[in-house]
């Protein structure tokens, strides 16, 4: 039987889950930080939930990433508040060329190796 470790990878060698996964990358960091947000102010759902006057299952569907609608961004602002965090919101240029594994990325999908200097 795999481990989920090798069911994972073995997965992301099927180019249509990779572009998937990592298309989900940035939403589940995103999701990844509420939790640990939450946790470091030692809050539970139904805690949040009366701080920002819903319910508990409601928050939990916020956390979860799965809810039928996405969360406005007063929401989510209520959220961070009821943490005692504010919300940051940012665009980034993705043309922005990014270091990765000694490779340089850019939006295009092309890389290009980095010359030591």
């Amino acid at each position: 039987m795999l481990t989920h470790k090798e069911l994972k990878a073995r997965a992301l060698e099927r180019a249509d889950v990779k572009i998937e996964y990592d298309r989900l990358d940035e939403e589940f960091r995103f999701l990844d930080e509420f939790l640990k947000a939450r946790a470091a102010a030692g809050v539970t759902q139904a805690e949040v939930a009366e701080r920002i006057g819903t319910t508990q299952s409601a928050v939990a569907r916020l956390e979860s990433g799965k809810g039928k609608h996405s969360p406005s961004i007063a929401t989510l602002e209520k959220y961070a508040h009821a943490l005692g965090c504010r919300l940051e919101l940012r665009l980034v240029n993705e043309m922005v060329s990014r270091k990765v594994d000694g490779q340089t990325t850019r939006s295009t999908g092309r890389t290009k190796k980095l010359h030591a200097a």
